[in-house]
């Protein structure tokens, strides 16, 4: 691995709040970010990366590269979750495993967050339809998770109608926000977008530092209680995350040419969702247990993907570009 770029990842102010957030919980220290705030913080981050991606859209040309990116990444929620079902149904309930498999076919809109900012430090552009990719992976993979517990679990095990069920994952709040910005952005012209642009732009980064100290806090509260489940989901979380990651990394070249487009593809593929998908199946499969795959995606995946996982597959696109 290219160690420059491992070092820049893990100097950025943003990542080190993080870190502080994990040091300011096993220190037992008494910080922490009112709710509400966080709350506004994700809110204002999702808002202002949807209204930038859709200004991008606007100065964008449509081509047969735009369709094909949105069908691979809405295929990788469909694959995801089918494979990595079997595998966790061979130690863990089928709720558990629908569940699990569902989150890591579902997309982190946190981690594309750290992703895009990730991309602005090496100063490489992406297309502004990534962010319509992202919000559309997001469900597919819901859906996929509860039908495979429907088919392999007792009837018992989910509730209510499967169209309920996609109906709830297309108005959950960040991706409602994250679309409907999109589209705001596309409506507005560069004279409107320009009237908002020190708060979608030159706040951004320090909001993003304190909302990483946030996630911080909850991940390092969430630590301990992960460890005690057992090595295989610790590896799980991390091994998954990571191949598919590095597959996609490297398949991606098939339907996007730039970098920044093909880098967010991989991280989208790696990521895993742990506010979407929980909210979900807490409606959908009541028996599924969040005290397994919250900690999974939220304690270990989203710490290991904007530590060591965001510089692999940079690393991985750049060598095969």
């Amino acid at each position: 691995m290219n160690l420059d770029l491992l070092i820049a990842n893990v100097t950025n102010p943003a990542f080190l709040f993080f870190i502080l957030g994990i040091v300011a919980v096993k220190l037992k220290s008494d910080l922490e970010i009112p709710p509400s705030s966080s709350k506004f913080i994700s809110l204002y981050l999702l808002f202002s990366i949807g209204f930038k991606g859709g200004q991008e859209l606007t100065h964008s040309t449509f081509s047969l590269e735009i369709l094909w990116t949105i069908f691979f990444g809405i295929a990788i929620a469909f694959v995801v979750p089918i494979y990595t079902f079997f595998i966790l149904k061979r130690r863990l309930s089928v709720e558990n495993s629908g569940a699990i498999a569902a989150a890591y076919g579902s997309v982190s809109a946190v981690t594309f967050v750290s992703a895009v900012s990730f991309l602005e430090m090496q100063k490489i552009d992406f297309g502004g339809h990534m962010v319509a990719v992202m919000a559309l992976m997001e469900s597919p993979a819901i859906i996929v998770g509860v039908v495979l517990i429907r088919l392999f679990g007792s009837k018992e095990a989910t509730s209510g109608k499967l169209r309920h069920i996609v109906a709830h994952s297309f108005t959950n709040g960040s991706v409602l926000l994250i679309l409907g910005s999109l589209v705001i952005g596309i409506l507005s012209n560069a004279q409107q977008a320009e009237g908002i642009k020190p708060f979608t732009t030159d706040i951004y980064k320090g909001f993003l530092a304190i909302f990483l100290l946030d996630m911080g806090i909850i991940s390092g509260r969430k630590l301990d209680d992960f460890f005690k489940i057992g090595w295989f989901t610790a590896l799980f979380a991390v091994f998954i995350p990571l191949l598919n990651g590095c597959t996609v990394a490297l398949l991606s070249g098939m339907v996007a040419s730039e970098i920044g487009n093909r880098f967010l593809l991989a991280v989208l593929a790696a990521s895993a969702s742990y506010i979407a998908v929980p909210a979900a199946l807490k409606i959908a499969v009541p028996k599924a247990n969040p005290g397994i795959f919250i900690p999974m995606t939220l304690a270990i995946t989203f710490p290991f993907n904007i530590t060591f996982g965001l510089p692999i597959y940079f690393l991985i696109i750049t060598m095969s570009n």
